[in-house]
């Protein structure tokens, strides 16, 4: 295998933006490195650009046209006289292709070599890879499969549920939780064009579903020298959407058995792979302790705060040193130091399904003191747009046990107040509160990946009741607030029970109408229905994207579309009412 153009070099592109362009920026001051950052239009005045030693417009308003745009970024590494190019994650960090034309201009890539990416970036090879190591996988299509067709095989095969996958990419994007055979055709369209619009494939693979299982990963770390070592393990079970919202290390409520199977099974795939740089495997635990196979992410992790905070180390300063054809770091002590959790502060509306909030930041006040680390890509005044991830802000807490971190946890978190836009931040706060992930006073420990779908929205901090007098009483920020919302009908409780059960694709509702109602501001990718026509309750009515996600809108009750007033393409606000079901019998 090719190894990476290793050698000193003095002038990194930072080929992103937000927290994550922030945090290598400052790793990159740290290490007396110049820090050279590119910037869509509205990123002009962000937090990064002006911390950086150097920034450069790249012309454009949307990821495609400037972060996504490998030309693009190549021409402004030349233009910048960049040594070496480090792509954080998302967008191209895990783009074959992209790595392997920064090495052909002469650059340094800091990350894994191309050939790595390209086989541990293919899901279907990965898990080719880990089985021939060793390490159990579940079931799954041994390539992508061709069309709906191909999961209604697999199906057949393996039964309900399975899970669409898109096969190239990751966090959670071009994934799809089939649990009715009739959704099997929307599903597959959404995970396909989801993965097509994040990553630029379309190919989806099958794998079974595993129901209740948690979500845990390895830290690795590799050098040019044949080194490659584990750096501490996570859990990151607390999703939406199957995306990560809470991490924390070390994994807590494993045994000693269970993580050295985690670590010896990470590195077997990493040296299998030849890998180099900064990486993690992911894994899923099931309910009876079995432990399986997931994917690898070639890159930095959103969640790599919580390891350094537990190790010692800086794991961007480790890309850094590793690119420039260093040796790993040595760990300052065997085992991890402390424990640390990491709550994502996002631009979502837990009281609407998490459907993603744009607007000004009016307020934006982060916490501080003991234990207290944030790393943040906005500040008072930052616009949010529908065009990036919803991403605000990272809220590390360390201390020496799980215990003092809950409690500094629950500390920063009141201090924390954002304003402008509807966030991630009373979830956050009734998640550290709540006996399932908190495991104390002799309650389990009983988070999965499915747990925030199946909780009634009063335990997510984002309660909701229905009057029958046209208005809904909400809870906010501990106080009630009563809204009259036009067209309040009621409705059948299995309607209700329905949503809650698909999870995967349907928002649950805040108040029950007639209406289809695009939940935030958005633009319509596909229309399932037309005008008159009958539909019944939970059926799908249209697919809307905001911040690189698409979201399916259904039917609220039985009836007939009506009022259907736009069409594929068209940019909506949030709350404009797509169509109206019409409640009406079938004759």
């Amino acid at each position: 295998m090719k190894e990476l153009p290793a050698r000193p070099f003095q002038r990194v592109l930072v080929a992103n933006r937000g927290e994550i362009a922030l945090r290598v920026v400052r790793a990159c001051r740290d290490a007396g490195l110049h820090s050279l950052a590119v910037f869509a239009d509205g990123d002009a005045g962000a937090p990064y650009v002006d911390a950086a030693s150097e920034a450069m417009a790249l012309g454009g308003v949307t990821a495609a046209e400037t972060y996504l745009d490998a030309s693009k970024l190549l021409d402004a590494a030349r233009r910048l006289r960049a040594e070496a190019v480090h792509p954080g994650y998302g967008f191209l960090a895990e783009d074959a292709a992209f790595a392997q034309a920064v090495i052909d201009a002469g650059l340094v890539w800091i990350g894994p070599p191309p050939e790595v990416i390209r086989l541990l970036g293919d899901k279907v090879a990965a898990r080719q890879l880990a089985e021939s190591v060793g390490v159990r996988v579940v079931a799954g299509t041994a390539e992508p499969v061709a069309g709906e067709a191909g999961v209604e095989a697999f199906v057949a095969a393996h039964g309900l549920p399975v899970v669409i996958k898109a096969a190239h990419g990751g966090g959670g994007r071009g994934m799809r939780v089939v649990r009715r055979e009739r959704d099997v055709a929307t599903l597959w369209a959404m995970a396909v064009g989801e993965a097509t619009a994040a990553f630029g494939r379309p190919e989806c693979f099958v794998e079974r579903f595993v129901e209740r299982a948690r979500h845990v990963e390895v830290q690795l770390l590799a050098d040019t020298h044949g080194a490659v070592m584990v750096a501490g393990d996570r859990d990151c079970t607390v999703q939406r959407r199957h995306q990560k919202l809470i991490e924390e290390a070390p994994a807590p409520f494993l045994d000693d058995a269970q993580r050295a199977a985690l670590h010896e099974s990470a590195l077997a795939i990493g040296r299998a792979a030849g890998y180099i740089g900064a990486g993690t495997v992911e894994f899923l635990l099931d309910p009876t302790g079995a432990l399986s196979f997931l994917e690898v992410n070639c890159r930095l992790q959103v969640e790599h705060p919580v390891t350094e905070e537990v190790s010692g180390l800086d794991l961007v300063r480790a890309q850094l040193t590793i690119a420039a054809g260093g040796h790993v770091p040595s760990l300052v002590a065997v085992g991890p130091l402390r424990h640390a959790i990491e709550l994502r502060l996002t631009a979502e509306d837990p009281a609407n399904g998490f459907a993603p909030s744009s607007g000004t930041l009016r307020t934006f006040r982060m916490p501080s003191g003991p234990g207290v680390r944030v790393d943040a890509g906005v500040r008072t005044g930052t616009v949010v747009g529908e065009q990036f991830d919803s991403l605000l802000a990272k809220l590390i807490v360390a201390g020496a046990d799980r215990a003092e971190v809950l409690a500094r946890a629950r500390r920063a978190l009141a201090e924390t107040a954002v304003e402008g836009v509807a966030t991630s931040l009373p979830f956050l706060r009734a998640v550290v509160e709540h006996k399932a992930f908190t495991g104390d006073n002799g309650a389990p420990f009983t988070m999965h990946t499915g747990w925030v779908e199946e909780t009634p929205p009063g335990e997510l901090g984002a309660d909701v009741t229905v009057e029958g007098d046209g208005t809904v009483e909400v809870l906010v920020g501990g106080r009630w607030l009563r809204v009259a919302v036009p067209g309040l009908t009621t409705v059948a409780p299995n309607v209700l029970a329905e949503a809650r059960r698909r999870p995967d694709d349907a928002h649950r509702p805040a108040a029950v109408t007639d209406a289809v109602v695009v939940p935030m501001q958005s633009t319509v990718v596909v229309l399932h229905v037309a005008d008159g026509e009958y539909v019944n309750a939970g059926d799908p009515v249209g697919v809307v994207e905001a911040m690189k996600m698409q979201h399916l809108l259904v039917a609220p009750n039985d009836g007939v579309v009506s009022g259907l007033a736009v069409g594929v393409g068209a940019s909506v606000a949030g709350g404009t009412v797509l169509c109206r079901v019409v409640a009406k019998e079938l004759s």
